[in-house]
């Protein structure tokens, strides 16, 4: 830190600072790594780049110094199996293989191990047990040491048979004797079923399909904090059986009639099933690309039935009559107004609140503001307005149906608020909403 230029020292002390209050904020108390002598009362902070991976070795390095120094009472080795799958990887000249945590117990060659599958339980012998060489990472590409048996913890890299199947984020479990297989068979799959129906869904939402239980969590997280509902859930390549749950969306809410799929293949003939059933697949190996593409589709998507719809959209508008500006009394009758509240459009039909009731005069067809032609009036606006008589009816007479001591509204219906609400509901302001409510009440609208 030292190194670096004033303004950027002073620019992490003040982030560092206001991060110090947002915690004590909730009752704890925090100071940097490297400065903290006193770990009882402070949690200690180590400032990392995600941008540049700056900070990820002092940070490992202070969890390994704490875990041997404080609490290296704590730390006792258990003979019962506990082990995880982290990931599935495909290496040239060993196959598929397993990269695993053993956090307690022992593996050894030839031991009959359970694995959870996306297709069921997969039953196999560890024909090989791998680790790196001393202070080399089991991601990196190097000569692997052999081992008969590893006690936990450790990292190991795992060769068997079957394994491109194998769901990462799952226990890996050992079957000592012939009668334990169909039990581990059994948690296995259990494994699996309890950790997706442990998923709180929605209703109505997207299908999410992701390669790891871990990949999975991440990814829901993201969508809950973007507010995307997701109704399914599966891990493992999609498959024809998912593209039918997701089709089966389509009678709810076609939107979100799509499979979200994270890191996971997308097969020919599934892509043909899902295009026949109306069924979008979106694609990604990161996690932000994937929302980029479902947000830029459901943004093309609401243009679509905005467009759809905008016949049927009427905004509500409260217009008062200038005596003094009646061009035309009847058919079409144009006159002055004055745009008391709402949005004025042309195209929307107008309805006179009388004393008798409310009477329809027929559609806007054209507005006029300054001797030009606008399509639309905000309040406070002066306007000239032309209205086409299209009641059906014999056309109305100002002076005769309404006056100018009756105000003009819009002739809203439950049909076009609720077009409204559901595609128009930014384009409306507070004060258009709070007019909506009134002018249902004139027009007694339930």
């Amino acid at each position: 830190m030292n190194t670096q230029p004033t303004n950027t020292q002073l620019e992490f002390r003040e982030r560092f600072n206001k991060l110090v209050g947002e915690f004590s904020e909730q009752g704890i108390n925090i100071e940097l790594a490297n400065k903290n002598t006193n770990f009882d009362e402070y949690i200690s902070v180590v400032p990392t780049s995600a941008f540049l991976g700056d900070g990820i070795g002092n940070l490992m390095a202070h969890i390994v110094d704490q875990c041997q120094n404080r609490y290296l009472e704590k730390l006792a080795f258990s003979e019962e199996l506990d082990c995880i799958v982290m990931e599935v990887r495909s290496l040239p000249g060993l196959g598929t293989t397993i990269d695993v945590i053993l956090i307690n117990g022992t593996l050894r060659i030839n031991d009959i191990i359970v694995l959870t599958g996306s297709d069921g339980p997969i039953v196999t012998p560890i024909r090989d047990l791998l680790m790196p060489q001393p202070l080399k990472e089991i991601r990196v590409k190097a000569d692997y040491e052999h081992y008969k048996e590893i006690n936990g913890a450790q990292g190991i890299k795992i060769l068997a048979k079957n394994l491109e199947k194998v769901i990462a984020g799952l226990p890996l479990f050992v079957a000592h004797r012939e009668d334990e297989l169909e039990v581990l068979r059994m948690d296995a799959e259990d494994q699996l079923k309890n950790a997706l129906m442990a998923i709180k869904k929605k209703p109505e939402g997207v299908y999410v399909q992701a390669s790891t239980l871990g990949s999975l969590e991440a990814l829901l997280e993201f969508l809950r904090a973007q507010k995307i509902p997701y109704s399914n859930v599966n891990i493992g390549p999609v498959h024809k059986r998912d593209v039918q749950k997701a089709a089966a969306m389509l009678e709810h809410n076609s939107e979100f009639a799509c499979i979200l799929a994270f890191d996971v293949p997308v097969d020919r003939e599934v892509q043909l099933l899902a295009d026949k059933e109306g069924v979008r697949i979106f694609q990604a190996n990161i996690i932000y690309h994937l929302e980029e593409s479902f947000l830029n589709y459901r943004k093309e998507l609401a243009l679509k039935r905005r467009k759809e719809n905008e016949h049927l959209a009427i905004f509500p508008y409260k217009l008062r009559v200038l005596p003094q500006h009646i061009f035309n009394a009847r058919n079409p009758i144009v006159c002055g107004v004055s745009v008391d509240a709402g949005q004025l459009k042309k195209g929307t039909p107008v309805t006179a609140k009388t004393k008798e009731g409310p009477v329809f005069l027929g559609t806007i067809s054209s507005i006029e503001k300054n001797h030009e032609q606008v399509e639309m009036a905000k309040a406070g606006d002066e306007v000239c307005i032309k209205i086409e008589n299209t009641t059906g009816d014999a056309p109305k007479l100002y002076g005769r149906h309404f006056t100018h001591e009756d105000i003009l509204i819009s002739k809203i219906t439950r049909e076009s608020i609720d077009v409204c609400k559901t595609y128009f509901r930014d384009d409306l302001t507070k004060a258009d909403w709070q007019l909506v409510i009134e002018l249902k009440r004139m027009l007694e609208i339930l």
